[in-house]
């Protein structure tokens, strides 16, 4: 059974789903005025592979991420860029859906925008008002926090330190609009200028960030879902304001299990990467940097969701030449299906079963992944063990490919096999070589090893041919 840490609830729980053997899932998207930073990516390849893994073992996921593409930092942005806000959206939704791409992270079953869903916001907030959770002010429209009797238990703060914490973020104008510091807006109004604002009962305006996510949540995965996903800093406030009014409307409970994601921190001094705090990287630029966007993804994806991560050159080389192990073991182990007999290896193919159940232990428990990875790399010795027996069985080295192809898919890897195109000039090469060497033109053998030894391919004579991998 899988266990899941209940950011709520602050333990592990099994994960009871509302339908058998179905996921609804809501994760929260970016907000589209600027190019995504790892930390983003963090989050976004943290529940894709959540994603993954519920799929791996035979759940059906729906899986629901928005775009939040209007706010005040989008309407900043469009201004200095001479844009509307809707072609700043659109430019970098194209940005996002790229680098995710890049990132072999899977498109969400529905990824809604904020702007597509404005008649269902009007309608969620009239009902606000009309239950008495929700008042109208200077044709803003504030969420009563203190109404809903257990504001900001998801955040385990004392009340009185978040009522300190909200007045320190507003300023004088909001404070007078509002009937206590905790109030937060479900609605803002905004004058009809061009730039972007909607008609409402209270006038012009647009809607809070908070009120977005519950509306898009609960449309595509109803009222009352299994899982709802993020970075740690939205358990509060927006979490935390998600739930008291989607409570307030339906009368129900809007999630079972919270889940939340650790930050992405920078320099020897781990600071949280943040576009606020100016200190990010963007995904756009790493992934120009990086030869295989795969290193950031396997980087990111085996380590523990909860778990912060360090991001540093070091740790890029680090996961650089850990990426390297395993594919170099499975592109060893498939060079032998060449020389391999027809039949099976019972007791090799027991072994790898043993591996899978240790991984899948491992994942089982809140989604382990470093205890999953390790059992990975035993998977990737045993490969390396079995390739080098005199016989090896056609059957067996296909399992151990597929296990390790699959598990490592969990983490949103592929790739394992070399690329043809470059395999195939590689290839020739070595051909070259054998040739030369038939002729016994030992100076162009040389010549072709060292050819390849400086583009970082190794070459290994073995009884069963020539075997090369990269450094």
């Amino acid at each position: 059974m899988i266990n899941v840490f209940n950011t709520m609830t602050l333990q592990k729980e099994p994960f009871t789903p509302i339908e058998p053997m179905k996921v609804s899932m809501y994760v929260c998207g970016p907000t589209v005025y600027n190019y995504i930073h790892i930390g983003n990516a963090r989050s976004a390849i943290a529940f894709d592979t959540i994603r993954r893994y519920f799929i791996y073992r035979g759940y059906e996921v729906r899986y629901v991420s928005n775009f939040t593409d209007v706010d005040d930092k989008m309407i900043k942005a469009a201004k200095e860029q001479g844009i509307s806000v809707p072609e700043l959206a659109d430019r970098y939704i194209e940005a996002y859906e790229a680098d995710t791409k890049a990132l072999n992270i899977l498109p969400a079953t529905v990824r809604p925008r904020a702007t597509e869903n404005i008649p269902e916001i009007i309608e969620f907030v009239q009902e606000l008002i009309n239950k008495g959770y929700a008042y109208v002010s200077e044709g803003d429209v504030y969420f009563r926090a203190k109404k809903y009797k257990d504001y900001g238990i998801l955040a385990h703060q004392d009340l009185n330190e978040m009522e300190h914490n909200s007045a320190g973020r507003l300023d004088e104008e909001e404070m007078k609009r509002k009937e206590d510091p905790m109030d937060f807006a479900v609605w803002k109004s905004a004058e009809d200028d061009g730039s972007i604002a909607w008609k409402s009962p209270w006038g012009m305006g647009r809607p809070g960030w908070h009120i977005e996510c519950s509306v898009m949540s609960t449309k595509y995965l109803g009222n009352h879902f299994d899982l709802h996903g993020g970075g740690i800093d939205l358990a509060f406030p927006h979490h935390s304001n998600e739930i008291a009014q989607s409570e307030a409307k339906t009368g129900e409970k809007f999630v079972n299990q919270w889940l939340h994601n650790g930050f992405v921190t920078v320099g020897d001094d781990e600071e949280k990467m943040s576009k606020s705090m100016g200190n990010f990287t963007t995904v756009h630029d790493l992934l120009e940097e990086l030869d295989d966007p795969m290193v950031l993804r396997f980087m990111m994806s085996t380590t523990q969701y909860r778990r912060p991560i360090a991001y540093s050159q070091k740790n890029i080389e680090l996961a650089t030449r850990n990426l390297q192990r395993i594919k170099t073991a499975y592109q060893n182990l498939a060079f032998r299906l060449e020389t391999s007999q027809a039949g099976n290896d019972h007791e090799i193919e027991k072994q790898v079963q043993v591996i899978v159940d240790r991984f899948i232990l491992a994942m089982d428990d809140d989604f382990n992944a470093q205890n999953g990875l390790a059992a990975i790399f035993d998977l990737a010795e045993l490969a390396n063990i079995y390739g080098t027996q005199a016989e090896v069985q056609e059957s067996t080295i296909e399992i151990i490919l597929k296990t390790m192809s699959e598990l490592m898919m969990i983490f949103g890897v592929d790739g394992l096999a070399k690329t043809e195109e470059l395999d195939q000039v590689i290839d020739d090469l070595i051909q070259d070589r054998e040739i030369a060497r038939q002729n016994r033109d030992y100076a162009r053998a040389d010549q072709i090893r060292d050819e390849l030894t400086q583009q970082g391919i190794i070459l290994e004579d073995t009884l069963q041919g020539v075997r090369w991998t990269r450094k």
